[in-house]
């Protein structure tokens, strides 16, 4: 069941999507309260699973992962044991930022993040060492025109 927020959780939330590590000060400056209630809100908020962790952005190009592929899956293979061991496959893979299960002809697709093609791969070829895939179509991104973890409050 969905968290009731109202508009100073979502002014508060929207300032921690642009940048959390900002003093508990500033938040209340930019939302219009006091330090301590918007403590307050945030602990409720993290308290309720809408806050799940605070992180950092990095940029991948700067950091050398100059390749970004999106993995389509096909599978023939829909019992628990094959679902738990490929799950357990991508958990082990930090080049593996998102995969999602699909509705559709494609079962899964991934967003996977790599130093090149040649690590591309390395990745491929431990994949599906692992788990039985009926079909892969690897997609390399040619260039990120939009990329944001920002919910539209």
């Amino acid at each position: 069941m969905p968290v009731r927020i109202d508009d100073m959780d979502r002014r508060i939330l929207s300032a921690l999507q642009q940048d959390a590590s900002r003093s508990m000060d500033d938040i209340a400056r930019i939302v219009g309260s006091s330090k301590t209630p918007v403590w307050n809100r945030i602990r409720k908020l993290r308290e309720a699973g809408v806050i799940s962790q605070h992180t950092v952005r990095l940029d991948a190009e700067a950091l050398g992962f100059e390749a970004c592929f999106f993995v389509l899956i096909r599978t023939s293979e829909h019992d628990a044991q094959w679902q738990a061991r490929f799950l357990e496959a991508l958990r082990a893979r930090p080049e593996v930022q998102e995969a999602h299960r699909l509705a559709g002809d494609i079962d899964y697709i991934l967003k996977v993040r790599v130093r090149n093609a040649r690590a591309y791969d390395v990745f491929y070829q431990a994949l599906i060492s692992e788990v039985k895939i009926h079909n892969v179509t690897a997609l390399l991104s040619m260039e990120e025109l939009k990329s944001t973890t920002m919910l539209p409050l």
